[in-house]
């Protein structure tokens, strides 16, 4: 995952000393917040003579049509536009190159996405925009786990509350780019601010409940009376390469992975080459490695370092073992590209 520095988060520094800072540190990305001022385009042309780390420019205003001259003389790497204060949807001239962008707030509908096909990602407000410092909104979870089933080729971005246990929760759902602004410069150096949001996680705030993938997503089947076929059913339609098994009561008992199915192929092989002879007990794991929903994210990464196999989903259960979701790893490899 990108880290992208709002630049504008550090006051007390010159600019010139805030990109020095930045680029000494290899930041990914410089994040520039414009809300409905021009002026912004005299530091895009200081910054381009000063470094050459890509431009994040995120615009908030009415107007879009006054930025376009500019940037066509200015080009960014990544441009985005808030949505709401629009008064219509957006008409980006083609000629402005750089990828780009729509970013909402909180309670605006990923849907809105709908009218910009071409755009090439989201920028997911966690906070008040504008406002830096403040605390991640758990809703978004929901938000960016909706964006990425509906749009899996788009990217997401995210900006405000990041902090290393929101970055680890983040890489986890597959998202490319975070913004980080008041966490990156109020640490003891940006180094270590980016080393925790990049490798591990401080402190325990948010549950596994908050940012699994709910029961109503996850791909389960009735152990009672289901047959072999409509077992592997579901773990084809379920697109994630397992199957949660339960009893009629939603109880926990097991699951049914791609390698679970490899290996009670290969076992039924060396004994018979009658295939006909599986039965759904054979492919089911009746004992994989499971983590409470009330489970903080530190405990989340101590179970995985404990295992001593590569963990790629963790079944979600309650005190009872009753099954409430899952937590999948597949979406750390797209939050990398």
């Amino acid at each position: 995952m990108k880290i992208s520095a709002s630049i504008y988060s550090d006051a007390a520094r010159p600019l010139e000393a805030v990109l020095a800072d930045l680029v000494a540190h290899q930041v990914d990305l410089l994040h520039i917040d414009c809300n409905d001022n021009l002026a912004v385009f005299e530091d895009i042309q200081k910054i381009r003579k000063l470094c050459a780390l890509p431009l994040d420019l995120h615009i908030i205003t009415t107007d879009p049509e006054k930025f376009y001259p500019l940037l066509l003389e200015n080009p960014v790497e990544y441009l985005t536009f808030q949505a709401e204060p629009l008064n219509k949807p957006l008409a980006i001239p083609k000629e402005i190159t750089g990828k780009k962008g729509i970013s909402v707030i909180t309670p605006t509908s990923i849907e809105l996405f709908e009218t910009y096909p071409d755009f090439d990602f989201i920028l997911i407000m966690a906070t008040v925009p504008g406002q830096s410092g403040g605390v991640f909104d758990r809703q978004n979870f929901a938000k960016i786990r909706n964006f990425r089933k509906r749009y899996p080729n788009k990217s997401i971005h995210v900006d405000g509350g990041v902090n290393p246990e929101v970055s680890f929760i983040l890489r986890q759902m597959g998202v490319s780019t975070a913004v980080s602004g008041s966490y990156l410069f109020k640490q003891p150096s940006v180094g270590s601010a980016l080393m925790n949001l990049t490798k591990r996680s401080i402190g325990s705030d948010y549950k596994i409940k908050d940012f699994m993938t709910p029961l109503h997503e996850t791909p389960q089947f009735v152990m009672e009376n289901i047959s072999l076929k409509n077992v592997l059913q579901v773990v084809e339609d379920g697109q994630m390469g397992v199957a949660m098994a339960t009893d009629n009561q939603q109880y926990f008992k097991g699951m049914v992975s791609s390698a679970d199915i490899r290996k009670a192929l290969l076992k039924q092989l060396s004994k018979s080459a009658d295939l006909n002879a599986l039965c759904v007990s054979d492919l089911i794991n009746s004992n994989p490695i499971c983590i409470d929903q009330d489970a903080s994210v530190v405990e989340l990464l101590q179970l995985i370092k404990n295992s001593p196999f590569a963990v790629l989903y963790l079944p979600v259960v309650d005190k009872q073992m009753q099954l409430k979701g899952i937590v999948q790893f597949s979406n750390l490899i797209k939050a990398e590209l």
